[in-house]
């Protein structure tokens, strides 16, 4: 049983929460327990903008019993659900704190390596062009690609997955992420052409992940070209550049290879790419670039410096200072790299 008390206004899952529509008749220790837990939830819900099924999926609490637990109609144990509640809420604001002082990612950043797949993709568009990009691990070719995708109109990026290797699979992808409905499958190639179609436009499709695609697949994408007039970029590992870029081509990919307009391979950062991924991350200390551009050579290159600087700044904010050269080096060696000793 519950009393009924005046409701809140506002719409469920827009970020603010209707007040509990009663309270549960309970013992005053947990009246009191579950007004403050229904209070917290309702202040995170909304700050984070979440919804009652959003806070049932991060709780763990199941819907059917978050919900009538929040308005105070719950027939079970009140006393447990607000305890599972209050524990997430602890979780919550756990985290949130360990994050202050936690500087986060830069984003894209103008680098030289990201401004030559820019004028690549630009290239590939403008002409039109089929295009070959392959850059190292963590090396941000995909950042730069969605960045171009954000700032460009007319253009389209979709990533390819082992599962969608396949010409049908392919185009079921790139089906919707042009927003192409199309139930025949005889005739999908046909309305995603007729969708990057230039018809004035400068279109580009752009292929993430492109060494999942099979042949068949790939010479799809030079039919949109061919018959189409859009551009398309090859994004992807070595094993791209092995099949389709090479100044030689593979016996059978002659008809894709003389159709790719320009290539960019690169497996190591630049000095500059370095350089400027530390400049956006605000690292001054001359001794903590030294040892984050070595880190930044090893595999995995700028994805490597970005996930050590963070957590290194989780060591040091734990702590209560600032980050050192031994936090750097921590970190690096909490996730796996060895111990690197690097002097002037």
């Amino acid at each position: 049983m519950s009393k009924t008390t005046p409701q809140g206004t506002g719409t469920q899952g827009s970020g603010t929460w209707e007040a509990p529509k009663g309270r549960p008749e309970v013992d005053e220790d947990k009246l009191a327990a579950w007004i403050e837990a229904t209070s917290g939830l309702r202040a995170v819900a909304e700050r984070d903008g979440l919804s009652k099924s959003e806070v049932a999926r991060r709780s763990g609490v199941p819907m059917g019993t978050l919900s009538p637990w929040y308005d105070g109609t719950y027939a079970g144990d009140y006393a447990a659900q607000t305890e599972r509640v209050q524990r997430w809420l602890r979780a919550v604001e756990e985290g949130r704190a360990k994050m202050v002082g936690i500087a986060q990612p830069p984003g894209f950043l103008d680098t030289p390596t990201s401004r030559e797949v820019i004028d690549t993709l630009l290239y590939a568009q403008m002409m039109p062009e089929m295009v070959v990009i392959v850059l190292g691990s963590g090396m941000g070719k995909t950042t730069t690609a969605d960045h171009y995708e954000k700032s460009r109109p007319n253009t389209f990026k979709v990533t390819m997955r082992p599962t969608t290797g396949g010409t049908y699979s392919m185009l079921q992808e790139l089906g919707l992420a042009l927003d192409v409905t199309e139930r025949n499958p005889a005739r999908l190639d046909r309305a995603i052409g007729l969708k990057l179609k230039r018809n004035g436009r400068h279109t580009l499709l752009m292929v993430d992940e492109a060494q999942n695609l099979a042949d068949n697949a790939v010479n799809q994408l030079r039919y949109f070209l061919d018959e189409y007039g859009c551009g398309i970029a090859l994004l992807g590992n070595e094993e791209v550049y092995s099949r389709f870029g090479k100044s030689e081509p593979r016996d059978g990919y002659g008809q894709i290879h003389r159709r790719i307009g320009k290539r960019v391979r690169r497996l190591q950062p630049l000095r500059g790419d370095i350089e400027a991924i530390l400049d956006g991350w605000s690292i001054a200390d001359p001794a903590q670039r030294r040892l984050l551009s070595v880190i930044g050579k090893k595999p995995g290159a700028l994805g490597q410096i970005e996930k050590t600087i963070r957590l290194a700044m989780m060591i040091a904010v734990g702590a209560g200072r600032p980050v050192s050269v031994d936090d750097i080096r921590s970190a690096w060696i909490n996730r796996g790299g060895d111990d690197l000793r690097v002097t002037d």
